[in-house]
């Protein structure tokens, strides 16, 4: 029987690869390829700009808010488009992004945000799960652009290097401070609560400083030290000049009238407009050898102590209450842009006074004799800028100038940090939730002891029972009528648990006193002068080094005080003056601000 030849098998079925035939193996491969292909097309299409934009809702609610953003258009000319920001850019985190996205497809369907009205009631619940999404991932999606190690704080603002330095330190993320960059900011909208929960720093994320960040920092800050010394110098040069002019023309005028007396000498003619009262005040006082300090004093509106600690408006609250810094460790650099923009009208102050400046550039000078201390303050006077809100433009007629300077006591919250915004609240005069006269009648016992029918004169938070900082449900900020009991304060006066309180006056009378709660004139030992000449004003006062007295804060040889100045200027009175921030003061310490040198 003659046998047939087997036929082959066809090449696809005749090699095999680990038991499957090749060909199979090669056909799942190029379909795997093509599905891989065909599925990550479709997943990098869903990622574009054109496609997230392509349902009304993301069109109309939030692009049109990202639209002109830093992250849209930039000198740069690098934009990011919404999946740079809210999808992970790893494929592992990329899908598990994906999946839980998924669920938006039903929101979209039953119109959950179809509508204007809709998308706002759930604007903070949407941005929760952003925040807490980039909290819990340390930012990652802000870090694919943004690094910490690439930052160089030469290029940065000073508040913005302080911030990004203190980040690394603790542990902070991008998102603990940035909300609402591309879009609406719903974070004044979130509980006060949650927000300390969220943004609370993450030993997890505390990050090594990088050299490089460091090198960049010593750059800047030894640039703007020459820059500040230059400016210093400079100013100083113009004082000079300034007093040397003034100085010819007084001599030129007591030559003038010696020779219309034939021998009789003149008495030099005063200064003009100003008092002179306590002129021999720091008459032993060479100022000639006591080196000045700069001081910038800046108008702060309605920003009260309420106001820095709450976190929906002031985006340092968290540094400040619960960090530890100062208000100067953010904002001792930017004072001119504060304060100017302050001053030009907005939510801070609401009855602008057109021309009113923003700043004030003064100089101060400190000594002691181991019995008293003796300031010496200079500034450029501004010309009059009538105040709209008020008859004939002058708050306060009688006094071109008020000068004040406060020292803090022991005990105060925060007082160390803040100096004498200690005692600036929401609901002192002019302020925001200054009661109404029928209100403080309605407090009669408040009243009397305050002995105040229509105002609220400042006070420390430790003279109030309880002092609202957060605002709930509408509720009035600030304590004023939640006064501690009569033996309570009297134990904190006793503790030293106020604020030192010295005021001049542009005829040179002067008052001395404290600050606890409420303002109290003590007759305190105190001497002064004020006068204007060559378009400088030039306040001299002085004070026992340790009087003994109830309100005066004892000053030590060893010890580093917290200050704080206020520059009522041009007739104005309450909130509407200048100030400095937190300024130490020492006796003999060149390392304090303001160095109080023996003579």
């Amino acid at each position: 029987m003659t046998s047939e030849p087997e036929k082959k098998k066809p090449i696809w079925r005749r090699y095999f690869l680990w038991g499957m035939p090749v060909a199979g193996i090669a056909a799942a491969f190029a379909a795997g390829i093509i599905f891989w292909g065909g599925f990550n097309t479709a997943m990098e299409a869903t990622n574009t700009k054109d496609f997230c934009i392509s349902c009304h809702e993301m069109r109309d609610f939030v692009y049109e808010e990202y639209t002109g953003t830093i992250h849209d258009v930039n000198r740069s000319g690098v934009g990011a488009v919404c999946s740079d920001c809210h999808v992970p850019k790893d494929w592992t985190h990329k899908m598990i992004r994906k999946i839980k996205a998924s669920k938006e497809l039903y929101g979209k369907m039953v119109g959950t945000i179809n509508t204007r009205e809709k998308f706002e009631a759930k604007r903070v619940h949407l941005a929760m799960n952003e925040w807490e999404r980039m909290k819990s991932s340390d930012s990652r999606e802000c870090r694919n652009c943004h690094d910490f190690e690439s930052m160089m704080p030469e290029f940065q603002k000073p508040r913005a290097r302080q911030q990004h330095l203190n980040a690394m330190e603790i542990g902070q993320t991008c998102i603990d401070c940035h909300k609402g960059i591309a879009h609406s900011d719903a974070r004044d909208r979130a509980d006060e609560e949650y927000l300390e929960e969220l943004e609370a720093p993450n030993p997890a994320f505390i990050r090594p400083i990088p050299p490089e960040y460091m090198a960049s920092l010593a750059k800047i800050e030894a640039k703007e030290a020459a820059e500040a010394e230059a400016e210093k110098a400079a100013k100083k040069a113009q004082q000079e000049a300034v007093q040397a002019q003034i100085a010819a023309a007084v001599d030129a005028a007591v030559a003038e009238e010696r020779s219309k007396a034939s021998g009789e000498e003149a008495a030099a003619p005063a200064s003009a407009g100003g008092g002179s009262g306590g002129s021999d005040v720091g008459g032993n006082i060479d100022w000639n050898s006591v080196a000045s300090a700069d001081l910038k004093l800046f108008y702060p509106g309605q920003a009260s102590f309420e106001w820095v600690q709450n976190g929906k408006f002031h985006g340092g609250a968290r540094p400040l209450t619960k960090g530890g810094d100062q208000c100067s460790t953010c904002h001792a650099k930017e004072l001119d842009t504060i304060g100017n923009k302050i001053v030009a009208g907005g939510d801070l102050e609401p009855t602008p006074i057109p021309g009113k400046r923003g700043v004030i550039d003064a100089t101060v000078q400190a000594a002691h004799d181991d019995e008293n201390l003796y300031i010496r303050m200079q500034w450029p006077d501004a010309g009059h800028n009538p105040a709209p809100f008020v008859d004939g433009g002058k708050m306060d007629p009688d006094n071109q100038i008020k000068v004040a300077m406060m020292i803090t006591g022991t005990g105060i919250e925060l007082g160390d940090q803040v100096g004498c915004w200690a005692s600036c609240h929401a609901d002192n005069t002019y302020m925001p939730f200054a009661p109404e006269a029928d209100a403080i009648a309605a407090n009669g016992d408040v009243a009397a002891r305050l002995s105040t029918q229509d105002t609220v004169t400042k006070y420390i938070s430790e003279s109030r029972t309880e002092v609202d900082t957060k605002g709930r449900r509408g509720a009035p900020l600030g304590g004023w009528d939640k006064l501690e009991a009569e033996a309570q304060i009297e134990q904190y006066l006793a503790d030293g648990t106020y604020l030192d309180l010295m005021r001049v006056y542009a005829d040179g009378s002067a008052s001395n006193g404290y600050l606890l709660e409420q303002r109290v004139v003590n007759d305190g030992e105190i001497a002064a002068s004020a006068n204007l000449s060559g378009g400088v004003w030039t306040v001299v006062f002085s004070r026992p080094l340790n009087s003994g007295a109830p309100g005066d804060v004892p000053l030590e040889p060893g010890q580093t005080y917290t200050v704080g100045f206020a520059i009522h200027d041009d007739f104005v009175a309450a909130r509407f003056h200048h100030v400095t921030l937190n300024t130490s003061l020492a006796l003999d310490d060149d390392s304090a601000n303001i160095n109080v040198v023996k003579q």
